[in-house]
């Protein structure tokens, strides 16, 4: 083998490990992706049953049911959609009708998000990025001085 040959040998050799070492990671990570949609989107049908996703906007007022199983259902809302949530635990201390917060889980067949976590808003100031930009662009945001993910 010349000298030539060596090099792009050791030279191909290393792309396909790195080739490989990005299959992995990505295979690895697949699982824990998960996109951020809001209501009007589900609504829109831009998401498939079973996919995991988060879901984020407004928790609908007089929309809080419990039973006594612990499964809580709840309407997630922003200004062009709504969709029914049901969740099985305790809900977070803040959680309240009227305010933001996001739920990480899956759509069933009937259209109800099954979700698996519930996050609400810690503070008065502080809305997830991407709920307060899709409040904001929609008009439905009645917040005073506000920047997205400030605390």
């Amino acid at each position: 083998m010349t000298r030539k040959q060596r090099r792009l040998t050791f030279i191909g050799s290393g792309l396909a490990m790195i080739a490989a070492a990005l299959g992995l990671v990505s295979f690895a990570m697949r699982d824990t992706i998960v996109f951020f949609h809001t209501p009007s989107e589900v609504q829109a049908s831009r998401v498939a049953p079973g996919m995991r996703f988060r879901l984020g906007g407004l928790v609908q007022k007089a929309s809080v049911r419990r039973s006594d199983n612990q499964i809580i259902a709840f309407g997630i809302e922003d200004a062009n959609g709504a969709v029914d949530v049901e969740y099985r635990g305790l809900l977070p201390d803040l959680f309240r009708e009227g305010h933001g917060v996001v739920a990480e889980g899956m759509l069933d067949l009937a259209g109800v998000f099954k979700a698996d976590t519930v996050l609400a808003k810690h503070d008065k100031n502080y809305m997830p990025r991407e709920v307060a930009d899709t409040l904001k662009s929609q008009g439905y945001w009645q917040g005073g001085d506000f920047t997205p993910g400030s605390q």
